[in-house]
């Protein structure tokens, strides 16, 4: 299972069951905030793993906000928070999963089949009695090693012939920021032409966690293979992918360089509006 509630989990690890907790909290507009609050108290056992530093490789160029790392030091970064092959991960951040949602696919996509995602957060851990600890957790290292890419991806070179061919591009921004009546973090408004709006925000509830699955399907309904999920950078992409794939809906592409790769190069048609 691809997702854990806080109730759940906590029954496991009083099992005595060894699970790898990740702590991957983030916030965009405050760099660092994640990590404080890390320190201030997490689930017990956790290892905080930075989205910027861990989950994503250097901004220099195409490849938009949030580019993809390569295997190598992807792969040292999860050996040093503990991953070890055979082992189930839990991933975690402050609620809505965001950043955890894209762990979770990076970690799937890199073969490790038994990740999940803790559904609500910390928040929900903490709401349903968890108990937390403080301070930075050191574990031995794991011994993960990524293997060949597991899930489909798609590059902003492919997306014209998969939008001709009468394949979605689902857009998850905010409507606002599809429709480009605002931008308030790339350069550019508006979106993909072709592409689609399914607003991430509409998959859940307002204490963070995913909607029923019933009702997730039909949020997600019309998404299948040979589709795609596209967001700003690829981290709420891989959110709503995580969301498909609770939904039982696989074969969806990630867009992983998103609308800020898209207008990286200024060839590309930007589109606005409904």
């Amino acid at each position: 299972m691809s997702r854990v509630t806080a109730a759940d989990l906590r029954r496991r690890l009083e099992r005595g069951e060894r699970i790898t907790l990740l702590d991957v909290r983030y916030h965009l507009a405050e760099p660092g905030l994640g990590e404080r609050e890390y320190l201030e108290g997490h689930l017990p056992g956790a290892v905080f793993v930075d989205l910027d530093a861990d989950l994503a490789a250097p901004h220099t160029g195409p490849g938009g906000r949030h580019p993809l790392p390569t295997a190598a030091p992807f792969g040292e970064a999860m050996r040093r928070a503990g991953v070890r092959a055979g082992m189930p991960v839990v991933v975690y951040d402050q609620r809505t999963s965001l950043a955890a949602g894209r762990a979770w696919w990076m970690l799937r996509n890199a073969g490790h089949e038994q990740v999940a995602v803790l559904d609500g957060g910390y928040a929900a851990w903490v709401g349903d009695g968890g108990t937390t600890e403080q301070g930075r957790v050191h574990v031995d290292a794991g011994d993960f090693r990524p293997g060949p890419d597991q899930l489909p991806r798609v590059t902003a070179d492919l997306i014209p012939d998969l939008v001709a061919s009468g394949h979605r591009i689902a857009d998850v921004r905010a409507p606002e920021r599809f429709r480009g009546d605002t931008e308030p973090i790339d350069p550019v408004a508006g979106h993909i032409p072709g592409a689609v709006n399914l607003p991430a925000a509409g998959l859940f509830t307002d204490e963070g966690t995913l909607l029923p699955v019933a009702v997730l399907r039909e949020r997600l309904a019309g998404l299948g293979p040979g589709d795609a999920v596209s967001c700003g950078s690829g981290v709420t992409a891989a959110q709503v992918l995580w969301a498909l794939d609770v939904a039982g809906i696989t074969g969806v592409a990630l867009y992983a360089g998103s609308w800020s790769d898209w207008i990286s190069d200024p060839s590309r048609p930007v589109a606005r509006g409904a």
